[in-house]
This record gives structure tokens, C-alpha cells and sequence, in this order.
């Protein structure tokens, strides 16, 4: 996955670059409106409440000297009455996904689904890039998607301190994906305590002293290292 944007760069806030609590509650309630919305006005309210998390991805930005970085981004996950299938939004606006990332976690979302034995056709899933002016490329942080909204179809969570670079086969295996060591680093450097990576990754470089690092094969072992309780 790779970030059009030089502005990022040592900003690992979860509230993004220069965006105070208040600012980023009043875009949380805008998402809220934009998000829910359109199911209102059809008529299929939502059964329970939606769920709220922030979860780290691990981007590599674009140019001669690529540089690995982490950064968050919003998922929000609430289930429906009906089974008229998945709907996911995408919050347009300055900070965006691009459509190849946008189909790639729509498939990972409906994959791990089926890995778990869960349906999503009664789901709705809304994502928003917290740092402001961020576009993201790519399909790496699919599987860190998939994973989440399958935690929070079950009413788990995963750690904000955990991640997964990977995508999510058809098959339910994690997939491939580049500068993995990048990644690792810079999760290293954010401080997270686990990194998922995929198990065909090169493993040279890749031993930050403040992150354990695991190589996955599967959407269930990946599922079960991220949700496991805290050691």
C-alpha cells in the first residue's frame, strides 16, 4: 500500500496532523450523517448502536526513498435488519481511498466473513482516513480491515496496539504484500506491540526489539493472534 502525500511524515497522532479533539468530533459526527443517512431514508434501521475503532495501517510513501509509516483509520460497523447485502461507505474528502483499495477491502471484508463463518449481508461498514490530506494506495491494509470488521460482527476488538499487513485470498490465506521490512520499522517506531505480516515475507531485517513479529498463513490464525487476550 503506498500514500500520495508528503505531509504525513512524523505524524503518528491519532488524531491526525494538527486535529484537536473537537475537530475531530465534529468530522466524527459528519461521518455519522453520512454514513447512516442513506439507510434511514430506505427504511432499515439499525438494530444495535454502531461500533467505533481506530486502527493502525502500515503505509510506505511513493518516491525515490520510500519510507514506511503507520496511520489510522476509522472504521465504524453497525448491523442492519434486513439482508440486502453489505454496504460500505467510504468518506470522500481530502483525506480518501483509492478505488483499487476500496474494492480490495470490500473483498477482504466479505472473505474473512466467510473464514469466520459470519454473513455479512446485513452489515454496514464505514472507513475514513483520520489524517487529513492522506490519499491511500493499494491493498495491504485489507486484511487489517477484513479482520476488524469480523471482530466487531462478533463483538470483539482488536488492540489498537496490534496490526496485519497482508490481503486476504479467496481461499482464506493471507496474501502477499511489499516493503514489508519498511512497515515493521515503522511500527517499531509508532510504539505497536504486534505485527502480523504475511508468511511468504522477507524476514531479513525484521526484528524490532518493541514489536513482536509473527508470520501468518491463514485468516483464522491471524484472527486468533489479533483478538488473543493481552500477555
Amino acid at each position: 500500500m503506498n500514500e500520495k502525500n508528503a505531509n504525513w511524515k512524523g505524524c503518528h497522532q491519532v488524531f491526525g496532523c494538527g486535529i484537536g479533539p473537537l475537530a475531530m468530533m465534529g468530522r466524527v459526527v459528519l461521518f455519522l450523517i453520512l454514513f447512516f443517512l442513506p439507510v434511514f431514508s430506505q427504511g432499515a434501521w439499525a438494530q444495535d448502536s454502531p461500533r467505533e475503532q481506530y486502527i493502525p495501517v502500515l503505509t510506505v510513501s511513493i518516491g525515490a526513498n520510500p519510507t514506511g509509516s503507520v496511520t489510522y483509520v476509522m472504521v465504524l460497523f453497525s448491523q442492519r435488519d434486513d439482508v440486502k447485502g453489505l454496504d460500505v461507505h467510504f468518506l470522500t474528502g481530502p483525506s480518501r481511498f483509492s478505488s483499487e483499495t476500496q474494492a480490495a477491502v470490500v473483498q477482504a471484508i466479505v472473505r474473512t466473513a466467510r473464514v469466520l463463518g459470519l454473513s455479512p449481508d446485513s452489515w454496514n461498514v464505514g472507513l475514513s482516513v483520520v489524517d487529513s490530506g492522506l490519499i491511500i494506495e493499494g491493498d495491504s491494509l485489507s486484511a487489517m480491515v477484513g479482520l476488524t470488521v469480523g471482530a466487531m460482527a462478533k463483538g470483539e476488538a482488536i488492540p489498537r496496539s496490534r496490526v496485519i499487513t497482508g490481503t486476504v485470498t479467496s481461499d482464506g490465506r493471507i496474501g502477499p504484500v511489499g516493503e514489508v521490512r519498511l512497515k515493521v520499522l515503522a511500527a517499531r517506531q509508532a510504539g505497536l506491540q504486534m505485527v502480523l505480516v504475511p508468511s511468504t515475507a522477507d524476514k531479513r531485517g525484521k526484528a524490532p526489539a518493541s514489536a513482536k513479529v509473527f508470520t501468518v498463513s491463514s485468516v483464522t490464525q491471524a484472527y486468533q493472534l489479533l483478538t488473543s487476550p493481552m500477555s
